[in-house]
């Protein structure tokens, strides 16, 4: 959501329950959604998102208005029967749609080693015929050389595009997540020679950024976090007639 330019005040406050949230409180993580900024959310079922997005990208094809939708999904939800059977309607029908993979190798707690026959994910598109990447996603310039081939391939009518986000994560799936399926030496690894903000730092000072234009965005970034938290903590829960707003919409 940040991504697309969405206030994170509103975000941390769907975070954290808040009725200023983007969803009013009543969507938390996982249901995030903003029609005006053409983010269309998460979902509690595994691996839902992905026939969606199949769907969203049939709706810019049917308007022909250039468009184009990326679905993300997580190596765990890969496994689902969902996802190939969109895979196969987004082939079948040339939908301007890319698949986007992001493999942290454990699913929610289960090594891809142990859940997946087949663990180069790029390579779960061949049946249909879409053509996959892999990608470092530790990796911001590689992720957006990668992203623009991709865009390119898709806008160009020859359809959709696979492509698979290497990547770890530091904690646990969830705050209930004790990470006991992987040693902490193995974490601490990976903070120290992988984690894509210090390399992104690096890439910076190479490039010849001063070291103090890098405190300052840093700085920034911190008081833009922090206001953001103080805003979610200081805005009330939803009330409680909110409780039957947005179930059901009724057409005519």
């Amino acid at each position: 959501m940040l991504a697309y330019g969405i206030d994170p005040k509103v975000i941390m406050a769907e975070l954290t329950g808040r009725g200023a949230g983007i969803s009013r409180g009543k969507g938390g993580s996982m249901h995030m959604f903003s029609t005006e900024h053409k983010f269309y959310g998460g979902h509690g079922i595994v691996g839902a998102q992905v026939p969606l997005g199949a769907g969203l990208a049939f709706a810019h094809q049917y308007t022909g208005d250039g468009g184009l939708c990326m679905a993300y999904f997580g190596d765990g939800a890969a496994n689902q029967g969902q996802v190939y059977e969109a895979f196969n309607m987004a082939a079948l029908w040339n939908l301007p749609i890319i698949f986007v993979v992001e493999n942290n190798g454990y699913a929610m707690g289960t090594a891809v080693q142990r859940g997946s026959a087949e663990t180069h994910f790029h390579r779960r598109g061949t049946a249909f015929r879409i053509p996959g990447i892999s990608v470092n996603g530790m990796d911001v310039l590689e992720v957006r050389s990668a992203a623009e081939v991709a865009v390119a391939h898709v806008r160009s009518g020859k359809g959709p595009v696979l492509m698979e986000l290497i990547t770890y994560r530091y904690r646990g799936h969830s705050m209930s997540d004790p990470a006991k399926y992987r040693s902490r030496e193995e974490v601490q690894e990976m903070r120290d020679k992988h984690d894509p903000i210090d390399a992104a730092k690096a890439e910076l000072l190479k490039r010849g950024m001063a070291e103090d234009r890098l405190k300052e965005l840093e700085k920034q970034i911190r008081s833009k976090v922090n206001e953001a938290a103080d805003f979610a903590e200081n805005s009330p829960e939803p009330e409680m007639s909110e409780l039957y707003t947005d179930v059901l919409v009724e057409s005519y």
